[in-house]
């Protein structure tokens, strides 16, 4: 072979390198110091469960409330999330922590979060600022007004983000995340709303990273109904918990799983899957192609986020969310995890694993360290999350 061959053989295979980067997103926006984070619940959100409440308990915050929002997470797990090698940490609030009555808020709570910015901060961690629950929009429990037909909940919805702004100004490595998962609601009042509080918050600082979801939970299915801003610093996020009956296997909070109470392997045959769904009366919908529930399985729901991705190459898509019960077989939680990290990774999606500690009490346990320690479950899941065992 003549070193011209030679030659025209390695530029061929740099350009086809460099095609295969580009489809698999490597060249889309990045979202620099975003890349790969933890998500921290069971502190300000998550910290108990409002469906086994009495309605005149639900939304009232308690002695013991307060306790735990002052104690339960410390400037000792910054730093050891910051030693795991993760750039951002998405920390969860509710309305009802941080909103005393309407347009009153907690300075006590507000100082506790700028407490923890401080220390992401020293530990140079990105942070997002994640309402996770507002009134009219919580993921678990029904409530008796939406917050997409009531005007005074946006009103006040709008307000709170307005004062996350005033009180963050200068804040530059924090970013807002609007709201978490929202319900199966039609998209437009979802975007109505969003649009109307970037452009509030934009009024004050054009330069925030403002993070907007869809519909649906947050399902990647609707992140085609997403209204697309022509702002460089609005980032778009998805959730990804599929297949559900995985994910979420032998949980309280949830009948189907409840009732069904299996427990679920990853990767492995269909039937299970294929059982569930029939055991509880479910359209098995996709399944009825599959034969495993493996990477194959996971890419095909995953897609609508790839193709999402592809069709907006000038926007970010950030993974917000994704991970295991904690009582899922170990060895099916590590396979799971390493399985969608690598497919984020493939298609240039940066993410945030769910979840670094739950309560207890929490019936949806995913957490990723041991409630005494703190310390990771496993030194295979730390290099998983870490993006390092492809």
């Amino acid at each position: 072979m003549t070193i011209t061959n030679v030659i025209k053989k390695l530029i061929f295979a740099i350009a086809v390198f460099c095609c295969a980067l580009s489809l698999n997103g490597a060249q889309r926006a990045s979202f620099d110091g975003f890349e790969k984070g933890m998500g921290i619940g069971g502190w300000l959100t998550n910290y108990k469960r409002f469906n086994v409440l009495p309605e005149k308990w639900k939304m009232k915050i308690t002695v013991g409330d307060m306790e735990h929002f002052r104690s339960y997470i410390t400037e000792a797990d910054v730093k050891n999330i910051a030693d795991m090698g993760l750039d951002h940490i998405r920390l969860g609030f509710d309305q009802i922590v941080v909103e005393e009555s309407p347009y009153k808020y907690r300075d006590e709570i507000f100082g506790i979060i700028k407490r923890f910015a401080g220390w992401c901060k020293k530990y140079n961690l990105n942070l997002v600022l994640n309402l996770h629950k507002s009134i009219g929009n919580y993921c678990d429990i029904k409530e008796e007004i939406s917050l997409f037909d009531s005007a005074d909940l946006q009103d006040r919805f709008v307000a709170l983000w307005k004062e996350f702004e005033r009180r963050f100004a200068g804040y530059d490595y924090v970013a807002f995340e609007l709201l978490n998962e929202v319900r199966n609601v039609k998209p437009d009042g979802w975007n109505a709303l969003a649009e109307r509080t970037i452009s509030e918050i934009r009024k004050i600082n054009p330069d925030r990273i403002i993070i907007v979801g869809g519909t649906h939970w947050n399902s990647a299915r609707k992140l085609k109904d997403i209204k697309i801003f022509d702002d460089p610093n609005v980032v778009y996020t998805f959730h990804f918990y599929e297949p559900f009956e995985f994910t979420h296997q032998r949980g309280v909070l949830q009948a189907a799983p409840l009732f069904y109470n299996r427990i679920m392997h990853y990767p492995s045959d269909i039937s299970p899957y294929r059982e569930f769904r029939q055991c509880i009366g479910s359209d098995i919908g996709s399944y009825k192609d599959l034969k495993r529930m493996d990477k194959a399985a996971l890419r095909k729901m995953m897609q609508p986020a790839f193709d999402f991705a592809k069709k907006h190459p000038d926007k970010i898509l950030w993974c917000g969310e994704f991970g295991t019960i904690r009582h899922a077989p170990k060895a099916s939680r590590e396979n799971y995890m390493r399985d969608v990290i690598s497919m984020l990774k493939e298609n240039g999606i940066p993410y945030c694993v769910w979840n670094y500690l739950s309560t207890p009490n929490d019936g949806n346990r995913f957490s990723l360290v041991d409630d005494d320690t703190r310390k990771i479950l496993s030194g295979e899941l730390l290099k998983i999350i870490q993006g390092k065992s492809d």
